[in-house]
């Protein structure tokens, strides 16, 4: 996952999505109830995660720690 990284909150569907990256044709994968990884077609790579009912799963913004199932090294982008 290289390239820019972009957040989209859509608040009447309570849904983020964080991305990396310049916008590819991608598949998506449910991982987990309400957690999506979407995949760029080509080469499989990770292009972002998305998560359903998100102000469910964080109440407050000091609560924003979830366990997504993925790992990203910051350090190699």
């Amino acid at each position: 996952m290289k390239g820019p990284m972009r957040s989209y909150y859509d608040e009447e569907g309570d849904f983020l999505e964080i991305s990396v990256g310049e916008p590819t044709e991608c598949y998506a994968e449910e991982v987990e109830p309400g957690i999506f990884i979407r995949f760029d077609k080509k080469n499989n790579q990770v292009k972002s995660i998305g998560v359903l009912d998100f102000k469910q799963r964080a109440r407050t913004l000091q609560e924003i720690i979830l366990n997504l199932p993925l790992k990203i090294d910051f350090e190699a982008m």
